[in-house]
């Protein structure tokens, strides 16, 4: 009986070191607005000295530049439990997959997929919803792996922000 329990108990921990040692872990921004909850699933894929934005960048590789994945791995999922408004565009409550517009790597857009559940590597542009211009800035320091946050800023408004590498790009949701 110990023996089996000690089995076990070692393979969990290398099952968890694996998990944190992969190159892009799985990760997740929520908040609760009003009841509601938005969410993003999402894999964090790290700088590790790469050059990734630009011409000759990491992501000018990908088949679907200057489409980004946001994220690697499979796509990234956003789901709401509520109607909103991102940036100017209506989005109903569900499930979607983010992407992002980023051949300039100084004016992003935030493009928002009616196509759920597929690859990173896979987009179609007629399933867009639509897009919107996210508002960039500069990290106070460089950022070594994709994060995303969703802070409710009061009234019910959210702002959805991402950050990797040396930018910041942000967009406001207001749950409706």
């Amino acid at each position: 009986m110990t023996k089996t329990f000690l089995q076990c108990a070692s393979a969990l921990i290398v099952a968890g070191n694996l998990a944190q040692a992969q190159p892009s872990p799985r990760s997740e921004a929520t908040v609760t607005v009003g009841g509601k909850t938005i969410s993003i699933k999402y894999s964090a894929p790290s700088v590790r000295g790469r050059k990734i934005f630009g011409d000759g960048g990491l992501l000018s590789q990908d088949p679907t530049y200057p489409v980004w994945r946001a994220g690697a791995n499979a796509a990234t999922a956003f789901h709401t439990d509520a109607d909103l408004d991102v940036g100017s565009l209506n989005v109903p409550k569900g499930d979607y997959t983010l992407y992002a517009l980023v051949k300039d790597p100084n004016a992003w857009q935030l493009i928002i997929s009616k196509q759920t559940r597929q690859w990173g590597l896979t987009y179609n542009e007629s399933q867009d919803l639509g897009r919107v211009k996210m508002a960039m800035s500069k990290p106070a320091a460089p950022v070594e792996t994709v994060k995303y946050t969703l802070t409710d800023q009061g009234g019910n408004k959210v702002k959805l922000q991402l950050e990797w590498e040396n930018h910041v790009a942000s967009v406001p949701i207001t749950v409706k």
